[in-house]
């Protein structure tokens, strides 16, 4: 016969028994938890009698033990074997505490946390070696097969991309441009050599920032709106779903932002180039005296396009890489906010970094082939 769970207090002293009777079980405990925790609250010590407990389970014998509080001594409770065991293990369980955790210092310390950023790197490393060989995967597909690729996709990501990116752009290059023939008329002028501006405004445009500020801005720009969007996507599963559906998200999300760059960046290197010649023009014109018809005819005469074609050889690398990192940092967001905001930051921090590094690849590689 099941009894509900209730307590007498044998002794009214402060170090009085108290004695527990009925079933201390989860369905039968009811109030006499809590009535027991108030009776021991002033208790200087517990002594607790349990040979008149029916049942107990464990939800009984945290209850007691909860109730007593620091206080609680195991071996001090008089119950019966099979009781007494219980209330030992439950004991044991609920005092258990996690061993203190020392924190390395000095020199263990940095080993570890070089050791922890080797591994990192390395899964890395191995993470985009992955990304990349199932992106070329699925470029090989769309091209044995154009009909895969998503062409509305494409042009949309293009327009927002190129189009929309054509103000600021401009808007760099010319004062980038601007500012290079400032500095070069300042320093050439002492050598009675400012007509030399032009060419250096003409080399250091068609040849390094045309590209750089382009593939900079739209690492800032593009990169972190593909890292965001893509991140969205994955936060509300919506990738999961493609992939139930059969759909490939790297045929139907990445793809069509490399295609996009791929198309949008020689565009925008064009249309940099002639904002940052503008921007010269318009400094030596100002400055030197140098009119727009003698400007551009030194520029032909001896800059010529070939620094041009030097800069779009870039131009499909800097689109790989602006669009491979942002979407890859996009398919790496968890299921938080915070994870997103992290994911968006390294997007645009490595693509920036990537392109610095590869331009000066690329200058190394054209030094060596005298060009």
């Amino acid at each position: 016969m099941e009894r509900p769970a209730d307590f007498t207090v044998k002794d009214a002293r402060d170090q009085g028994v108290i004695e527990l009777t009925g079933d201390w079980t989860a369905a039968l405990i009811g109030p006499a938890a809590s009535g027991l925790r108030d009776e021991l609250a002033g208790r200087s010590s517990v002594h607790l009698d349990l040979t008149q407990v029916g049942r107990m389970d464990t939800a009984g014998a945290y209850a007691v033990i909860q109730a007593a509080g620091d206080r609680f001594e195991a071996a001090k409770v008089k119950a019966r074997p099979e009781t007494q065991r219980l209330i030992e293990l439950v004991s044991q369980a609920a005092v258990v505490k996690p061993p203190p955790t020392v924190k390395p210092r000095g020199f263990h310390e940095l080993t570890i946390r070089i050791g922890k950023g080797v591994m990192d790197l390395s899964r890395e490393v191995l993470d985009t070696l992955a990304f990349a060989g199932h992106l070329l995967v699925v470029l090989f597909r769309t091209i044995i097969n154009p009909r895969r690729i998503r062409w509305a996709a494409c042009v949309s990501l293009a327009e927002r991309a190129g189009l929309d990116a054509i103000p600021i752009v401009v808007t760099t290059s010319f004062f980038i441009g601007a500012v290079v023939g400032l500095l070069g008329a300042n320093m050439l002028r002492q050598f009675g050599a400012e007509v030399f501006a032009v060419e250096l405004i003409g080399i250091a445009v068609t040849r390094e920032f045309n590209i750089l500020i382009t593939a900079i801005l739209l690492a800032g720009r593009s990169a972190s709106s593909f890292a965001a969007e893509i991140g969205s996507m994955k936060m509300s599963q919506e990738i999961d779903a493609m992939k139930v559906m059969g759909v490939d998200p790297f045929e139907a999300l990445v793809l069509p932002r490399f295609v996009a760059l791929l198309v949008t960046i020689p565009l925008l290197t064009f249309v940099a180039t002639l904002a940052g010649l503008a921007g010269g023009l318009m400094i030596t014109w100002s400055v030197l005296n140098l009119g727009p018809s003698f400007f551009l005819q030194r520029i032909v005469d001896n800059v010529g396009a070939t620094h041009f074609w030097i800069a779009l050889s870039k131009a499909p690398v800097m689109a790989a890489v602006v669009a491979g990192i942002g979407c890859r940092q996009g398919l790496e967001v968890g299921g938080d906010v915070e994870s997103l905001g992290r994911r968006v930051t390294a997007a645009v921090v490595h693509a920036i970094f990537a392109i610095i590094l590869i331009d000066a690849i690329f200058a190394l590689i054209y030094m060596e082939l005298d060009l």
